[in-house]
C-alpha cells in the first residue's frame, strides 16, 4: 500500500488495478489485459526511465510467477537503467496452506501447470521427478476451458506414486470474497471445481486431515 501510495504511476493486469481503485485516485494507470504482460512491463520501465515512480502491481508476490523477473530481465535487455526494488507479498500457496491447515510445513514445490511459456513435457518432467521425491506439490494455474489435459496427466502420474487416499485442498479466489475451500483426495481431484483461479495443494505421505485440516507433519516427537 504505501509503494502504490508513494508512486505516480501504477501498472498492471486489468483485474488487480480495479482492485486498487480505492488507492489510484489522480494517478497515471497504465492497464492491459491477460496475454500483455511484456507490453505492460516495457511501459512501466520507460515511465520509470523517464523519472516517474511507478508501481507494477502483480497478484501474490512479484517473485512468484509475478512479474519481478521480466522487469529485472527487461531492464537489462533494453539497457533501461532505473532502480528497481521488489516488495515481498503472500504469494497463491501460502494463501491457500493458511486457510487449508498447515499442509506446507516440510519440503514443498510449486508447480505451474500453464504451458503457455515453459513446454509441457519440461512441466511433466519436473512432476514425476516431484512425485518420485514425495514432495507436497502447489499447482498455480491447475486448468482452465480449454486446457485441462495437463491437470489429468499430473494426477495419472502421482497416482503411481501415491494412493489415492492422499489428502488434496483446492482453494480457489482466495482471500478474496469468492474464496471457495474444497477438501478431496487425489482419486476424487478431477470431479472438483478447479479453474484458472484455484490453488491446488497436494499432500505427500506425511500429510493428514486434522479436525478438518490439512497438516504435513515435520516430524516433530509428541
Amino acid at each position: 500500500m504505501q509503494a502504490i501510495n508513494h508512486s505516480s504511476v501504477v501498472a498492471g493486469y486489468t483485474p488487480y488495478i480495479e482492485s486498487l481503485a480505492d488507492l489510484t485516485n489522480g494517478k497515471e494507470l497504465i492497464v492491459s489485459g491477460m496475454m500483455q504482460e511484456r507490453e505492460r512491463c516495457r511501459a512501466a520501465l520507460q515511465r520509470a526511465y523517464e523519472g516517474a515512480t511507478v508501481a507494477l502491481v502483480s497478484s501474490g508476490d512479484a517473485g512468484v510467477y509475478g512479474m519481478a523477473g521480466l522487469a529485472l530481465e527487461m531492464a537489462e535487455a533494453e539497457s533501461l537503467q532505473v532502480a528497481i526494488e521488489i516488495i515481498p507479498g503472500i504469494s497463491a500457496a501460502n494463501a491457500a496452506a493458511a486457510r487449508l491447515g498447515a499442509p506446507l510445513m516440510l519440503d514443498y514445490a510449486c508447480i505451474s501447470l500453464s504451458d503457455l511459456l515453459v513446454p509441457w513435457e519440461r512441466i511433466r518432467r519436473r512432476i514425476e521427478l516431484l512425485a518420485e521425491a514425495d514432495m507436497v506439490l502447489a499447482l498455480y494455474n491447475p486448468r482452465s476451458t480449454k486446457r485441462v489435459r495437463q491437470l489429468e496427466e499430473t494426477v495419472e502420474i502421482l497416482r503411481r506414486h501415491r494412493p489415492a487416499t492422499t489428502p488434496v485442498g483446492i482453494v480457489t479466489a482466495a482471500s478474496s470474497p469468492d474464496e471457495t475451500i474444497t477438501l478431496t483426495t487425489l482419486s476424487g481431484l478431477l470431479e472438483q471445481s478447479v479453474t484458472m483461479r484455484s490453488l491446488v495443494i497436494i499432500g505427500n505421505s506425511d500429510t493428514r486431515l486434522l479436525n478438518g485440516l490439512l497438516v504435513t507433519s515435520r516430524g516433530y516427537s509428541l
